[in-house]
């Protein structure tokens, strides 16, 4: 059985703890993302990511994608706050992403992965939004005792991680570690 977050915790999406170990700009820049990169948020929560990535992106589409609508709700009203028009929220189903093929260049997972029961379908969904020669960046936790996080029996590895989009045709691009907490990947769909 996979660990979902449960929303009644949805204080510990923006917290000091949160922003000292993944400070959202600087680990949207570490991850690579660019000014010209159509973006989707996939479990985006309240949107601690989805905002700062469409205000690095200007004009193109960050699309915020959750299965929870008052994580949604939320989204909108941050973006309202931001004075952005670039976000679209889209209400989807764990293994239905509800948007079109080959749409986005970076997609971002943060958290999210050892939540999943079936990770082979998902990914292979997340696959079918991404352009060939995008990106797939994750953030997870790391696979040992933290103090915060859920669960150890509950975390992916990271090289689990990378084995399961390998069998996708995606390559890694790099490995990254933010504090002791939490891996990043940088993978790549091939052309």
């Amino acid at each position: 059985m996979a660990h979902k977050f449960n929303p009644i915790n949805i204080k510990k999406l923006d917290n000091e703890w949160r922003r000292e170990n993944l400070p959202p700009v600087e680990t949207l820049e570490k991850l690579g993302l660019q000014v010209t990169d159509v973006f989707a948020d996939i479990g985006c929560g309240i949107g601690y990511f989805t905002i700062p990535a469409a205000e690095l992106i200007g004009n193109n589409i960050a699309y915020a994608l959750d299965t929870l609508p008052e994580m949604l709700a939320e989204v909108e009203l941050r973006s309202k706050t931001a004075g952005l028009n670039n976000i679209k929220t889209v209400k989807t189903a764990e293994l239905d992403l509800l948007i079109p093929d080959e749409t986005v260049s970076f997609a971002l997972l943060v958290n999210v992965i050892h939540e999943i029961v079936d990770k082979n379908q998902f990914l292979e969904e997340i696959s079918r939004i991404i352009k060939p020669g995008g990106r797939l960046a994750i953030i997870d936790w790391e696979k040992s005792e933290t103090e915060m996080g859920p669960p150890i029996d509950h975390r992916i590895a990271k090289d689990d991680v990378i084995a399961m989009l390998e069998e996708i045709a995606f390559h890694c691009q790099e490995t990254q570690s933010f504090t002791e907490n939490f891996y990043g990947l940088v993978m790549v769909k091939n052309s």
